[in-house]
């Protein structure tokens, strides 16, 4: 049984930074890539950043370029997130997907994901 849990959530204000987490089980996660998505508040699923297996494919939503940064530690069975720079915008839930979920949008991120874990940016 896949099993992802998603940490290290919070309340920040704007400009500052988080570290998330997802720690997986019930499969061999150094073989698969990676996702991580998200789901403000109203909105659907909306992809953030992929990695793929071995860390050899990086990509980022535009609106979240060169202020987030995906990572995984595969000795660990656990995927990062790594969110400097936080604006309002970036508000949602943020969920760890198994596979390579690049551009996806509503249904299409949902698959094997946690239960996530929620990022407030506000002053």
């Amino acid at each position: 049984e896949v099993q992802l849990v998603e940490s290290g959530g919070g309340s920040v204000q704007p400009g500052g930074s988080l570290r998330l987490s997802c720690e997986a089980s019930g499969f061999t996660f150094s073989r698969y890539a990676m996702t991580w998505v998200r789901q403000a508040p109203g909105k659907g699923l909306e992809w953030v950043s992929v990695i793929g297996s071995g860390g050899r494919i990086i990509s980022y939503a535009d609106s979240v370029k060169g202020r987030f940064t995906i990572s995984r530690d595969d000795a660990k069975n656990t995927l990062y997130l790594q969110l400097n720079s936080l604006k309002t915008e970036d508000t949602a839930m943020y969920y760890c997907v198994k596979g390579y979920k690049w551009g996806c949008s509503g249904s299409s991120c949902d698959d094997d994901k946690g239960q996530g874990t929620q990022v407030t940016v506000s002053s």
